[in-house]
């Protein structure tokens, strides 16, 4: 299987899909227990709801699901939000905190090498080199690393999540400005709620690249799932009346951080 897919634009924004990916090689799968195998933790059709609305911008997909690997997690396993309930780099649990592998069979330490080996490490090999190209273009570069989940996951936090979870972590992975492109339209888009640096402050992927002293930011988008899917359970089927409503906020969205960007360098 190919482990991602890249379409190069010339944009100096570049949309990351970590989790939109559903396969998962047949020797891993077996494994599985009849709950892993509903795939439930997967942003499901994310790549589907940007697509098309920034249209040079790069983007970049991984195509294996999470429970092979998890591509928004540091490669040596350190938690992201420490003493908070969360899923590792290699889930033992979906986001309910139940089991997801068959008794005896949850992946090892050598299991683990070889998937960052095989899967983790190409997927950021890709990223880090779209990236580079992008801001030999420009000499910026923003990653916007897109993400969703449901609105109501109570082993992971309380309540019901903001329709827009916008992460850097504490303002440190942007420049002021391109996370308030962000914030501004969330703020103002009619129906639906926002929060920046709540629950959701950007994961490895937005921390590990956004160095806005080198010229590269990073911010996290992440979607409450209620805002377009039907429902938050399986068969996880894409809304599209509903995404319809949402995709002009984040098309502005994604025009004004490129503007932003684009004026840096001036």
């Amino acid at each position: 299987m190919a482990v991602f897919e890249v379409k190069q634009g010339s944009s100096p924004v570049i949309l990351a899909f970590p989790h939109t990916g559903t396969e998962i090689p047949a020797d891993i799968s077996q494994r599985l227990n009849d709950n892993g195998r509903l795939l439930a933790d997967a942003d499901w059709h994310i790549h589907d709801l940007y697509a098309g609305l920034l249209a040079n911008a790069t983007t970049v997909r991984a195509t294996f699901h999470r429970y092979v690997i998890d591509a928004n997690r540091d490669p040596d396993g350190v938690s992201l939000y420490p003493g908070q309930n969360t899923t590792g780099l290699v889930p033992s649990t979906d986001f309910d905190g139940v089991p997801i592998w068959k008794d005896g069979e949850e992946p090892t330490e050598a299991d683990i090498a070889a998937r960052l080996a095989d899967f983790h490490a190409p997927y950021h090999a890709a990223l880090l080199a779209e990236i580079e190209r992008v801001k030999a273009i420009h000499g910026v570069a923003v990653l916007y690393d897109c993400h969703s989940i449901r609105s109501d996951i109570p082993f992971l936090f309380e309540g019901i999540l903001p329709d827009f979870n916008i992460g850097t972590d504490g303002g440190k992975t942007c420049d002021v400005a391109i996370q308030n492109a962000a914030v501004d339209v969330a703020l103002n888009a009619n129906g639906y709620t926002s929060i920046l640096n709540g629950r959701f402050k950007g994961g490895w992927t937005t921390r590990h690249y956004g160095k806005p002293e080198t010229g590269v930011h990073a911010i996290q988008m992440e979607l409450a799932q209620s805002t377009h899917l039907a429902t938050e359970a399986p068969p996880f089927a894409y809304d599209t009346a509903k995404a319809e409503r949402l995709r002009p906020y984040l098309k502005t969205i994604l025009q004004r951080i490129e503007e932003t960007a684009l004026g840096l360098t001036h």
